[in-house]
Parts: structure tokens; sequence; C-alpha cells
């Protein structure tokens, strides 16, 4: 054997553990921590090693048949539902390195990057990306046209996160680090970001994300899509507005009601 190809073997060993060990659970990009700030910790370790494998020479092919034809780097192929989970026919792709709970059903067509976590029981529904590191956890859902941006760089950022039991409607877009809490429902549509601003008309107060402490939803908080009138008066004769998003209720039996999914989806 080559010194080259030792060290091609080293690195996919390496690299075949890594995945592995974000499969099966034992390491994660974030892990719950209550001592931690907004009660999450990130280990860099996991995005830092995963660049490693986007450096990887070679490119290798996957197909069904006919029917699909994937062409990626040969350190992160796709991967399997693994026991317990439900993956419907249509398109699905789901990397390696990715984590599914017990239970979890995934609607065509959907993405599940690398070391994205799915905890158990949670709904991914159709058109719907789940980014690399995002983190989601168990019994939510997570409705059709949503994006979850994932993170890779800086290793140390916070990756996307949803809380257990929370819902994510239809065509919401999450992106740089912005963390819903456990319970939260976000109406269809809502968009936000790390440094977006939320109006919380229950408890008359601003929220705001920065760079360094991005967004937080607080937990069981009902949100949706509004507009506030921009100011000045070329904005005024146009009737501009911004779109912003709303906390307008607290969660409660009603609204748990009426996101409720049916025993038969699953």
């Amino acid at each position: 054997m080559t010194a080259v190809s030792q060290a091609e073997a080293a690195h996919g060993s390496a690299a075949d553990g890594l995945l592995a060990d974000l499969e099966s659970g034992r390491r994660r990009a974030a892990w719950p921590d209550a001592s931690a700030p907004d009660g999450w910790r990130v280990d860099p370790s996991v995005r830092s090693d995963l660049l490693e494998l986007f450096t990887a020479p070679g490119f290798r092919e996957w197909g069904l048949q006919d029917a699909f034809h994937f062409r990626d780097r040969a350190s992160l192929p796709v991967r399997g539902p693994g026991p317990g989970v439900r993956i419907v026919p249509g398109g699905t792709t789901v990397r390696a390195g990715a984590y599914l709970g017990e239970g979890v059903v995934i609607m065509p067509p959907a993405f599940v990057n690398v070391a994205a976590w799915v905890g158990d029981r949670s709904m991914v529904d159709s058109h719907v990306l789940i980014g690399s590191c995002a983190q989601v956890g168990a019994g939510v859902h997570i409705g059709a046209g949503t994006q979850l941006g994932g993170v890779l760089e800086p290793p140390g950022a916070r990756p996307v996160i949803v809380e257990d039991g929370a819902f994510v409607g239809a065509a919401c877009c999450l992106l740089e680090g912005v963390m819903v809490g456990a319970g939260a429902v976000l109406g269809a549509g809502v968009v936000l970001t790390g440094t977006s601003r939320l109006f919380d008309l229950v408890g008359e107060r601003e929220i705001r994300g920065t760079p360094e402490r991005p967004l937080v939803v607080p937990p069981r908080s009902v949100v949706v899509p509004g507009g506030r009138r921009l100011p000045g008066a070329f904005a005024a004769e146009h009737g501009l507005v911004q779109e912003v998003a709303l906390i307008v209720k607290v969660r409660d039996e009603r609204t748990s009601a009426r996101t409720a999914l049916e025993e038969a989806l699953r």
C-alpha cells in the first residue's frame, strides 16, 4: 500500500467513524445543556470534522434503477431510514451522518443534510429542507415547504434549533441560529433569522437577536407573520410596510387541537 493510499484509507476510516457517531446520536452539533445560555451547548469539533470531510477527494455515484441518479462526494453518501423510521417514496434524500429518531416520518420530497438531528416521532412534511447541523426535537411537526438553514462555518456558531413539541407551519424559513422554544407554534409563512426582531403582543416587548446570541422564540409562543408601517413620506405615499413576526398568544388547548396530527398519518 502506498503512502497516498494509506492516508486515504485513514481518512476514510475517520469519516466513517464520524458519520456513524452522528447517525447513532453519540455525537451531535449541539446538545441540550441547562447550564448553557438558552439551554444549548454547541460542539465546534463536529463542524470542524465535517469540514474535513468536504475537502476529501473523490466522488461516487448512487442510483435506483433508472429513476434516480446521484453524484456527490465519496465521503458524504446517502443513508437508509434505519429501524422505526418511515420515509415515504417520492424523492427524499437523507445524507449519512443525519440522526433520525424512533418513529420519524418523512414525506416526499425532502432533504435532510449531514449532522442534522430529528428527534423521536417528529414529522417532516413534503418539500422540507433540514440543513446541516439543524436540531429538531421530539414530537415536532415541520410543515410543507419549510426550510431550516444549515450551518458549517464558523464551527462555534449555533445551528437552527427547534425544541420538543414545536409546530412549524408550512413555508416557514428559519435561518442563522434561530431557536424555537419547546411547544411554540409558528404560523404558515413565518420568516426568522438570527438577527430578526420579534414583537411580543402578549408581553408587550421586542425580542431581538444578535450575531453573538441569535433570536429565541419563547416556549409555547404562537407566532404569525405581520407588518408595520415604514417611516418617511415616500413610504407613507406608497403604503409601504415591513414584514415582521408577531407573538399573538400563548399556546392553549384550542391551538394544540388545531395543530394536532392524526395518528393515522404516522
